[in-house]
């Protein structure tokens, strides 16, 4: 999941800092409930320490059965291949995590997942705030991934 709607970077002294705005607290709420209404839930979640990305974790959390949340600095605007190896090191840990990052990564390997699997077209362009992909794996290697579903608050 990307984070939700942060404040915009002119209104904030750090970019690490920057929270959710009104609509982001609302969007996260949206998705977590929509996650919760597919009957998802996390035994670990990957999210970037940045304090808008924890917001949205935040809203997700108690809907997903409070995983326990790792937060590496290296989450915080990773690349897609250090969040794919994120990824495939939690796995060693967990069947179901959840991640929650920043653009382009979050969206690139969304995006790279759903390309796997022939369901690229399914996943919105630029891959908006507070977008969520499902996915599920037949191991755990991110090889052969079916795509469950795609939630775009924009949509």
């Amino acid at each position: 999941m990307r984070h939700a709607k942060a404040v915009d970077r002119l209104e904030a002294d750090d970019d690490f800092q920057r929270g959710l705005t009104a609509r982001g607290h609302e969007d996260s709420r949206k998705a977590a409930e929509r996650l919760a209404g597919l009957g998802l839930s996390a035994e670990r979640a990957l999210v970037s320490p940045s304090w808008r990305t924890r917001q949205t974790f935040e809203h997700l959390a108690p809907l997903l059965g409070m995983p326990p949340i790792e937060d590496p600095m290296a989450l915080y605007h990773a690349s897609t291949e250090m969040l794919e190896r994120a990824a495939l090191g939690a796995f060693k840990q967990a069947s179901q995590i959840v991640m929650v990052g920043h653009n382009p990564g979050i969206g690139g390997l969304a995006h790279k997942l759903a390309a796997r699997c022939g369901a690229r077209a399914a996943l919105p362009m630029g891959y908006p705030t507070a977008t969520a992909t499902i996915f599920s794996l037949a191991d755990d290697t991110l090889e052969r991934p079916a795509l469950i579903d795609v939630l775009n608050p924009g949509s």
